[in-house]
């Protein structure tokens, strides 16, 4: 995503109903596997409480019926994902034959707290509210989509810091907490590649890491090697390419498939953030289509 901190929304008040209308049945597709979809993808549609209440049932429906079968949300705001109790979004998303897998949200760090070199107390409660509520959606990960670029090596160790303790919050809640990377991540930072320098200083057991895929190519770096050389670490894939999956020859998703068993891959997410289709439902429908047909791309990623 290219907009950091677009998942946090202030201030909103609509309140919205649970869903009790059943969607139709879901039509057959190629093979059954188990692909995510971020919300972000079709932001136009759900991307806001309004747009969400008055379109999520056909969206989602919709989305089943493609073989997406689970989502990653990116609307996170004052205990609400898009405008809704998290037990009524995840009803909501469930009724569809969906389950809510993953959300991407944050709150940064301010220039007092990177002096300091240490998040502040109002920030952590910000953090057990947030993570109260995406248990409460029957989430298991909690992602932060993105952070500045620091100037210095010791800003950069206290972002790493901040997102252990943030990390260790959502492990005593049975969450898990990682980190998604764009392509700045690969620049560096002093004298150190910034996402090296993160993978290095974070704790495996409270720090995974969601690489984008596209934004790894996109920061001149394989993600191959990268599994390779942090093993075990990569425990999401966002699965994007210049438009619909495939459509560019940019990305070699058949060696990152191939790999996904060293990264430590459990699920696997879809995220477009442009189409050549006019209809970015038609578009997320060709990248779900790619990857059920796809003999690389495994059913399921968890043991």
């Amino acid at each position: 995503m290219k907009k950091f901190f677009y998942t946090i929304v202030a201030g909103a008040t609509l309140a919205l109903a649970a869903c009790t209308s059943q969607p139709q049945a879901t039509e057959m597709v190629p093979q059954k596997k188990d692909i995510g979809l971020q919300l972000y993808s079709i932001r136009q549609l759900i991307g806001s409480a309004e747009k969400f209440a008055e379109n999520q049932e056909k969206v989602l429906a919709d989305l089943a019926k493609m073989g997406y079968t689970t989502v990653e949300t990116a609307n996170y705001g004052d205990g609400k994902l898009y405008g809704m109790a998290p037990e009524d979004f995840k009803a909501c998303v469930e009724k569809a034959g969906l389950k809510a897998l993953s959300t991407h949200t944050t709150r940064g760090l301010s220039k007092e707290e990177l002096q300091a070199g240490v998040a502040n107390g109002e920030t952590m409660k910000w953090w057990d509210e947030c993570i109260a509520a995406h248990k409460a959606a029957g989430m298991e990960y909690v992602v932060t989509p993105s952070q500045p670029t620091p100037e210095t090596i010791k800003d950069l160790q206290t972002w790493c810091n901040y997102h252990n303790a943030i990390g260790k919050k959502c492990a005593e809640a049975g969450l898990k907490y990682g980190y998604h990377n764009h392509s700045h991540e690969f620049k560096k930072v002093e004298d150190q590649v910034m996402l090296d320098y993160m993978l290095e200083n974070t704790d495996p057991q409270y720090v995974f890491f969601e690489m984008d895929v596209y934004w790894t190519v996109m920061g001149k770096a394989s993600p191959v090697a990268y599994f390779k050389k942090y093993p075990g670490r990569f425990k999401l894939l966002h699965i994007k390419d210049h438009k619909e999956i495939g459509q560019s020859g940019m990305v070699g998703f058949d060696a990152i498939f191939n790999n996904a068993e060293i990264a430590g891959v459990e699920h696997i997410i879809v995220e477009a953030e442009a189409y050549e289709s006019a209809d970015m439902m038609e578009g997320v429908a060709k990248c779900a289509d790619y990857l059920l047909k796809a003999d690389f791309v495994k059913a399921a990623y968890t043991k």
